[in-house]
This record gives structure tokens, C-alpha cells and sequence, in this order.
């Protein structure tokens, strides 16, 4: 049996949707497609960030005061400013691009299933875009990996 590759195992028939989407229409959009992640692509079509369900759930969570410990005096965050800006913009978020990951991890259309698999649990990441030259051509998400396990064995 061949080896599976990214190619062999994404989904062609691809959501995507851009940084100016509304919270409300993305909800309305995970549901009525039953989807839990989508690429998000700039106006030029390249890759921009990737916002799935926890990003958006993400948005209705209750902001934790940081913990600080007290030194000489001094008042010392154990979380930077940078975290604590970061949480208060995804609670105050109007559109996808206020939640949206865009530190994006992908792989290219030959990356072997293996690889795939090792990225997701290592990363913890739910839905990986595939691209060839730099340009999106398929989404993995979990059942991808699962369905190709399946019907590999």
C-alpha cells in the first residue's frame, strides 16, 4: 500500500472566509456547515490566519486578573502585558481577524500522513491548511487523519 501523503488525505472543497467576517456570521457559519475551523485568506488569497472553534468560544470566556508576586516592593506579573492584551482583545473581538491565529503552521501537498499526525499532537493543532507553492490547495482536519488511518489499516 502507498504511502499516504497531505495531497491524498485533505479536503479540496474549502471554506475560507476573510479578516473582516463577523463573529456572528462565523458562528452561523460553523453551524450551518458543521465545520470547526476555516482558513482565513487575505484579499490577495494568501494565507492570513486560520480561526476555528475555540478561537470563537474563546471570545465568551471570563478574564482572569494576573497573578503577581510581590519582590522587594515591586509588583511583578507572572503573565506579560502582552498576554493580558491579547485576552482583553479576543473578549472585546467584532471579527475574525481580532481571534484568528496567525502564526500558522501548514504542510505541503507531500507531506506524509506520519509527519501530519506527529504536527498535530505535538502542536496541538486541530486543522492544518495544505499548500503548494505558497498558495492554499486543501484543509486536514482530525477526521482527515482518522479516516485515513482507518482505511490505511
Amino acid at each position: 500500500m502507498k504511502d499516504l501523503r497531505a495531497k491524498d488525505i485533505c479536503s479540496r472543497d474549502i471554506v475560507t472566509i476573510t479578516p473582516d467576517m463577523t463573529i456572528e456570521e462565523l458562528g452561523r457559519l460553523f453551524m450551518e456547515r458543521d465545520i470547526s475551523g476555516v482558513p482565513v485568506l487575505a484579499e490577495d488569497g494568501s494565507l492570513y490566519g486560520v480561526v476555528t472553534e475555540n478561537d470563537l468560544i474563546s471570545t465568551e470566556k471570563s478574564f482572569h486578573i494576573p497573578t503577581i508576586i510581590n519582590i522587594f516592593d515591586a509588583i511583578i506579573p507572572i503573565q506579560g502585558d502582552a498576554y493580558i492584551e491579547r485576552e482583553i482583545a479576543k473578549m472585546a473581538a467584532t471579527i475574525v481577524d481580532d481571534i484568528c491565529v496567525r502564526d500558522i503552521i501548514t504542510v505541503e501537498e507531500e507531506t506524509p500522513l506520519q509527519e501530519i499526525a506527529d504536527i498535530m499532537i505535538e502542536q496541538k493543532i486541530h486543522l492544518l491548511p495544505v499548500l503548494k507553492d505558497g498558495r492554499l490547495t486543501g484543509i486536514i482536519g482530525k477526521k482527515d487523519v482518522i479516516r485515513a488511518i482507518a482505511t490505511k489499516r
